[in-house]
């Protein structure tokens, strides 16, 4: 099993959970093992120190104080030790890049929020006793389904098929929290996630924390299908873009929607500096792929280029200034600041690279003059010292020495750039990184020596900084939930409007109804479940105990509670029978509703009265008793005509509100 194709999980009942890779030996896989296992251990860890904490403070014992104090600073000593090891793993970037043998600047990605097992079986199977009056041992075979879902989302394939399980998994969670999580009883169940930077675990009851896990990881598994592409290519870089837009759009929603944070990595400040990193990393694709079209021999594209890089440099100061506040500084690995200071130091040298080629091989033509100056204008923060642009264009030995000064310039970017890349151990391990700034840095000290000259007397002026520009700028691409359809798990309890957590309703009445010559007298409106609208006083159903607003969810023990209208009422006329039993339901709710909510919920629905058509005094009845509930009813003919033309009678069923029934 590969991360090249589509990963999946072989379940016990022979189907297949795509996008899941539990088993699979790769690079990003161990590394992932590796992050959960020292996730545990801090975890062990932070158990011990609170205990001994505890103790130091209880204790009034001195020499008990002495050794729990001694302990004490060795769990620390531990403590340490593990989160340098994480943050270690976390600055593994170089396993989650593409293959390619070409040399390209590495990317940063995130690694996933671990998470432990959650036992929800018994809770929820409990609740669903409870609440809705069904045995939840019926129901084992959804609540696996979920808790195989949960468990295979744990570990996505690095692809779309890993995306859109994650995706599954939240959307699931709307139905779950619905049907399961009130805000006014606490299920016991605890959510349990470490934290994706710093490897502390953090525990909630709410299911918001799952939800919002959840989302962290789509962006994160967003940074890692972006790491991953082959940026030598137009379609890789493309891709790339895609991806950290996405990771940015999944983060700034994270960010927008869910507050107060247990872990660090979901709180607001890091979710911006993310966000933030994430568009630089979208800035620097551009840069790519502006590249990757070659750049020609030309004054105007060589400018551009300088441009670009000045945008990206630009952009990735920002996140290094974002990155080095309180309190994100405290947790932020220390190779990705210094990777993003590298970043920020050598795009600024490529940027005044491509100036100094635009001017030392730049040739005007005679038509060139006013678009060439144009550009030179927007070129420069400040205006360069010396002569004016015109002068700088048309003499060759002008341009040379504003190229040399940008020369320069970028040969102490470049050097810069090595000297911070040379603090951090873990950087110096990246050969990758490491190629890259010493080949560019070789190619403007070559440019340098074949542009100096032994008679250069004059001192060299101070190049200005590059304007940053862009031909394209980042979105933030927030998730499409919507493409990746679900079907509630739990489908089974009944229509989610009605058989929620919020709502409380009685248990299961059964009504047996003797038909008689008058019929059963009631009136049926809406879908999913029908709801009874009206009751004949002193009719059949109305001595049984049936009553206005009670729901139908079952006619002769047949399940009918996702029941459309139409359905109901062809069940109720096939019956062969003198009598049929109904199981129905009251919600709570609708009985301390006043008249004007029942007219509002009753004339959404369209009606169907259960009697005989041909009983005038019974009709009567019915819209008398309507009234009060807003119904307007009016009555077919005892024949129907169907669209073949033929005719039936309706001896028990009239239809109302331009509703046909065969």
């Amino acid at each position: 099993m590969t991360e090249s194709g589509v990963e999946s999980e072989l379940r016990g009942d022979g189907s297949i959970r795509k996008g899941c890779d539990p088993f699979a030996q790769t690079q990003r896989s161990k590394l992932q093992n590796r992050r959960a296992r020292i996730n545990q251990q801090i975890n062990k860890e932070m158990r011990m120190r609170a205990g001994a904490e505890n103790l130091f403070r209880a204790t009034t014992n001195n020499k008990v104080k002495e050794t729990v104090a001694l302990e004490l600073s060795f769990v620390n000593s531990n403590l340490q030790l593990l989160k340098e090891e994480l943050e270690e793993l976390n600055s593994s970037v170089e396993i989650y890049q593409n293959e390619n043998e070409s040399v390209s600047v590495p990317m940063i990605p995130l690694g996933l929020k671990e998470t432990k097992e959650v036992e929800l079986t018994m809770p929820l199977q409990e609740l669903i006793d409870e609440h809705y009056s069904e045995p939840g041992c019926r129901y084992e075979k959804e609540l696996k389904e979920f808790a195989d879902l949960r468990q295979a989302m744990r570990t996505p394939t690095r692809n779309d098929a890993g995306i859109e399980l994650l995706m599954e998994y939240y959307n699931q969670l709307y139905f779950i929290d619905n049907r399961f999580f009130s805000p006014n009883k606490n299920m016991g169940i605890f959510f349990h996630w470490y934290d994706s930077l710093t490897g502390v675990p953090s525990y909630q009851r709410a299911l918001a924390f799952e939800k919002g896990s959840v989302l962290f990881n789509i962006g994160a598994l967003y940074t890692q299908i972006g790491a991953r592409q082959d940026r030598t290519t137009k379609e890789g870089i493309d891709q790339a873009i895609d991806a950290f837009q996405k990771a940015a759009g999944a983060l700034n929603y994270l960010k927008e929607n869910f507050s107060n944070a247990p872990s660090l990595d979901m709180s607001t400040p890091s979710l911006n500096m993310l966000v933030r990193l994430m568009i630089a990393q979208v800035q620097e694709c551009v840069f790519e792929n502006v590249m990757l079209a070659g750049i020609k021999d030309e004054f105007l594209v060589q400018l551009q280029s300088a441009q670009e890089a000045a945008r990206v440099a630009d952009v990735y100061s920002l996140v290094y200034q974002t990155m080095t506040q309180p309190p994100v500084k405290d947790y932020v690995p220390f190779s990705w600041t210094t990777m993003v200071q590298v970043k920020s130091e050598y795009f600024k040298a490529v940027s005044h690279y491509f100036a100094a080629i635009a001017f030392c091989d730049h040739t005007m033509g005679p038509d060139d003059e006013s678009e060439h100056i144009k550009a030179l204008q927007q070129l420069h923060v400040t205006m360069p010292e010396g002569p004016s642009l015109v002068m700088v264009l048309k003499d060759n030995e002008e341009r040379r020495k504003l190229g040399k000064a940008h020369l320069k310039k970028a040969i102490i970017k470049h050097e810069e750039a090595m000297r911070i890349h040379s603090l951090c151990r873990i950087l110096r391990k990246m050969d990758i990184l490491q190629e890259v700034l010493v080949v560019a840095h070789k190619r403007s000290l070559k440019k340098y020596s074949e542009i100096d000259r032994e008679d250069d007397f004059f001192e060299t002026v101070e190049a200005p900084d590059i304007h940053p520009k862009t031909q394209q700028k980042p979105e933030i691409k927030t998730p499409n939930f919507s493409k990746v359809k679900v079907t509630d798990i739990f489908h089974g309890l009944g229509p989610l409007s009605v058989f929620s957590i919020k709502n409380r309703w009685s248990s299961v009445r059964e009504i047996h109804l003797e038909k008689s010559d008058k019929g059963f007298g009631f009136t049926l409106r809406g879908d999913s479940p029908v709801l009874i609208a009206g009751v004949v006083p002193d009719g059949c159903a109305d001595k049984a105990g049936l009553r206005e607003g009670d729901y139908i969810v079952s006619v002769n023990e047949q399940d009918c509670k996702w029941s459309k209208h139409s359905e109901v009422v062809q069940l109720l006329k096939t019956i062969s029978t003198e009598s049929v039993k109904i199981g129905v339901i009251t919600l709570n709710t609708f009985e301390h509703q006043n008249n004007a909510d029942r007219k509002s919920l009753l004339g959404t629905m369209s009606s169907t009265s259960i009697f005989s058509g041909s009983d005038k005094e019974n009709s009567r009845k019915v819209a008398d008793s309507s009234k009060g509930s807003g119904l307007l009813t009016t009555w077919n003919k005892k024949k129907s005509t169907s669209k073949d033309g033929s005719t039936h009678s309706l001896p028990f069923i009239a239809v109302t509100d331009d509703r046909s029934f065969y």
